[in-house]
């Protein structure tokens, strides 16, 4: 579920871009939605894992479908292409509401936010506002390590209660997830 979901949302993100996009820019929007999904909603869209990075806050794993470490026969690899110059680009043509099943319509809303919000930023300029307005972002002076997701609530202006009862609930999440998991 997480690879098709994060497809989605970067199909969705490069469909919204002329089909192209430089993948520093795009790792950015990924991460701003997720952050806004969690500011809104208490959850993030892609389920995946917040990391500090050289070049500002990054999604762990989807990081990872960027630069190429996925397997063509899987959705990413269908959908999703690699560029010259550090780009990605769409494989497919034509996407529309149904091929986006694993969104929700809000988490298309919170998408359609941060691509008109930060949609006309260059790559450097939209890397540099995530150094200067993300709190949870920490320089790892050339290493990685994780955004806890208390510190990125308490940024985005929750109550160290509120951010201990929404942490709680990720984890109650994750656990469920866990057991499902187990039960497929």
């Amino acid at each position: 579920m997480f690879e098709a979901k994060v497809t989605q949302m970067t199909a969705y993100l490069l469909n919204k871009s002329s089909g192209t996009m430089a993948y520093l820019k795009l790792m950015k929007l990924l991460y701003l939605a997720d952050r806004e999904s969690m500011r809104l909603y208490g959850t993030s869209i892609s389920g995946d894992h917040m990391v500090s990075m050289p070049h500002g806050p990054v999604l762990s794993q989807t990081y990872n479908l960027i630069v190429g470490d996925y397997d063509e026969g899987g959705l990413w690899g269908r959908w999703i292409k690699d560029e010259a110059d550090y780009q990605v680009a769409l494989k497919v043509s034509e996407l529309e509401r149904p091929d986006y099943d694993e969104l929700s319509n809000a988490e298309l809303a919170v998408l359609d936010r941060v691509h008109e919000q930060f949609g006309s930023m260059g790559r450097f300029q939209i890397r540099d506002y995530t150094h200067d307005h993300c709190p949870e972002w920490q320089d790892p002076q050339g290493s990685s390590y994780p955004i806890h997701p208390k510190d990125l609530f308490l940024a985005v202006g929750k109550s160290v209660e509120e951010a201990d009862a929404l942490v709680a609930n990720l984890n109650e999440q994750q656990d469920l997830g866990r057991i499902h998991a187990t039960i497929r």
